[in-house]
């Protein structure tokens, strides 16, 4: 006799009325101690709406380079996934993004505590689901700045990321 067995990753609606399942909401509650962001130091605070991310990274013995300012390997980890979560859940279950590309460019030396904020804009994600209407798949591309404590511009990181309807 077969029996269906219930689906733990069944999709609910939360509080800001976006479809995930209840690990992809465990892991965003819990990115801060993901073991990629938690070795570097990375450190994150998310939007109720999650459109927005600010990230922040200080310097440490464990993430500094030879030369003793932060490793571009830790520099580019602070901005790696954050513009495909803020996608994946503004957008919902509907569609799938992946990150496809990315470029950093150092500008100057990282010293003390950096940061990064990505924003979303409902211009942007209309965008892309206009976009998506007339192509079978849109490849935006955003570009987020790594800023030191005196807003000076450490590196600049541009990702392109790959988005289509289910």
């Amino acid at each position: 006799m077969f029996v269906e067995r219930p689906k733990f990753h069944a999709c609910v609606y939360d509080r800001y009325n976006t479809m995930s399942t209840k690990l992809q909401r465990l892991m965003l509650r819990s990115i801060n101690i993901w073991p990629p962001l938690l070795g570097a130091g990375i450190r994150t605070k998310w939007s109720p709406d999650r459109k927005s991310v600010t990230v922040e990274m200080k310097l440490r013995f464990w993430n500094r380079n030879y030369v003793g300012t932060h490793y571009g390997g830790s520099l580019y980890s602070m901005t790696d996934p954050f513009y495909m979560l803020m996608l994946m859940e503004s957008l919902g279950p509907d569609y799938i993004v992946w990150d496809k590309a990315a470029s950093i460019r150092f500008r100057k030396p990282g010293k003390g505590r950096v940061k990064a904020e990505f924003r979303l804009t409902e211009q942007q994600l209309d965008e892309i689901r206009t976009e998506l209407t007339t192509k079978p798949k849109y490849e935006p591309t955003f570009l987020v700045e790594v800023k030191d404590e005196a807003g000076d511009v450490v590196a600049e990181v541009q990702k392109v990321l790959h988005v289509r309807k289910k």
